[in-house]
């Protein structure tokens, strides 16, 4: 496996990114390119046979604040990409100024196993050298996963026509005590809905906010949140392996609604860090990615700032 020269660090990898796409003042260095919403969350029966969380438990709606985005450091990035992730990011309000987060994406995989080899990614990337690049993916094939799972699908017509997943496997303790590893899924209400690539063609490159602007008018744009179940012999620590699903039972959570938009400067004003987890959820403990992101969300933060 081909290695990155020094061991990636929060630094190293935004360094790394603007490498590829660029470095813009005042912007993230990832999911440069999306928009705040607002709206909230209405937990199921079943979610607290689950967890004690208290979002979860809940006997009234719990306020949302949402982020949604392309993958990348691009501030122009084309929601036509097909080969690009939607990302779906929230904080949900637990009330006296606290919050919990969940950061999802349009695929159930990453594209890198830890932050070493998505360092070496990066650094590939931005070398722009087809031969440097094709023999990474050689060597690497694991960082490949989530741009064919993208390819091989349509472009999405909406930010609320297409499948979240969170890509770490997380833990649930209940009221009682018993423990339930898990994965995040958000599933659009309507159904998935893509684009032919001929649609999509025509569609122009920053479509998908007013296309929700308008489906707003009309009604909030839901999504069924669920636990998918994990087993014994699923991995835990590799974000860029697949549950299989089809095999795996999964929760209903409850309803993800998003209302209207919101001023960007809400959801510019912090991160949506997948660490922020609250009694009766635990992140992974192996995961090297998970803990980096919110480092690596930090370091971008306090660039933005300045």
């Amino acid at each position: 496996m081909t290695s990155a020269h020094a061991e990636a660090d929060a630094e190293s990898l935004i360094n790394a990114l603007n490498a590829v796409f660029g470095k813009h003042d005042g912007l993230r260095a990832a999911h440069t390119h999306g928009f705040c919403v607002k709206g909230s969350f209405t937990p199921s029966a079943e979610a607290t046979s689950l967890t004690k969380a208290p979002h979860f438990n809940s006997k009234t709606p719990v306020g949302v604040i949402g982020r949604f985005s392309m993958g990348g450091g691009a501030p122009d990035a084309p929601n036509t990409q097909k080969d690009n992730v939607r990302g779906m990011a929230l904080h949900f309000d637990l009330g006296k100024g606290d919050t919990t987060d969940l950061v999802m994406v349009s695929a159930p995989v990453f594209n890198a196993r830890d932050p070493d080899q998505f360092l070496a990614l990066l650094t590939a990337v931005a070398s722009k050298d087809k031969n440097k690049i094709a023999a990474f993916f050689k060597d690497n094939p694991n960082t490949t996963r989530q741009a064919a799972w993208l390819n091989a699908r349509p472009v999405p017509a909406s930010f609320a026509t297409v499948n979240y997943w969170g890509i770490h496997a997380f833990t649930f303790t209940n009221a009682e005590g018993k423990k339930q590893i898990f994965k995040y899924k958000a599933l659009p209400v309507g159904g998935e809905v893509g684009l032919s690539d001929e649609e999509a063609k025509a569609k122009d490159p920053d479509f998908y906010r007013p296309e929700l602007k308008e489906r707003l008018a009309k009604g909030p744009a839901k999504f069924t949140l669920t636990a998918i179940l994990g087993e014994p012999g699923d991995p835990l620590d590799d974000p860029t392996a697949f549950w299989p699903e089809d095999k795996r039972k999964s929760v209903n959570l409850g309803t993800i609604s998003i209302t209207g938009l919101e001023d960007d400067k809400t959801c510019d004003a912090g991160i949506f860090d997948p660490t922020n987890v609250v009694d009766g959820i635990e992140g992974p403990e192996n995961d090297k990615i998970f803990p980096m992101r919110s480092a690596a969300y930090g370091v971008s933060f306090a660039r933005r700032q300045k």
